[in-house]
């Protein structure tokens, strides 16, 4: 199996194809192929973002049941 890259390895491969295509000077099919993998590595990316987002808004409960976080309205700033 092969290893996962981390969210930061896979943003910076994705920063690396970015400049090498404003640069503008890779051939056509290179240029295909790069936006490709570019474009999976967005899916990638955002995947892994609504999952930690996912993780993020879950708290436990006192009976140590993982349940939705909301704030509570009282809680909120008044104008």
């Amino acid at each position: 199996m092969a290893n996962k890259k981390s969210f930061e390895d896979n943003l910076a491969t994705l920063q690396e194809i970015v400049d090498q295509l404003q640069k503008g000077d890779v051939p056509l099919e290179q240029a295909m192929t790069k936006f490709q993998t570019g474009m999976q590595l967005i899916q990638e990316l955002d995947q892994t973002l609504k999952q930690a987002e996912q993780k993020l808004t879950k708290v436990m409960d006192t009976n140590g049941q993982e349940s939705d976080f909301q704030l509570d309205s009282s809680s909120k700033d008044e104008a």
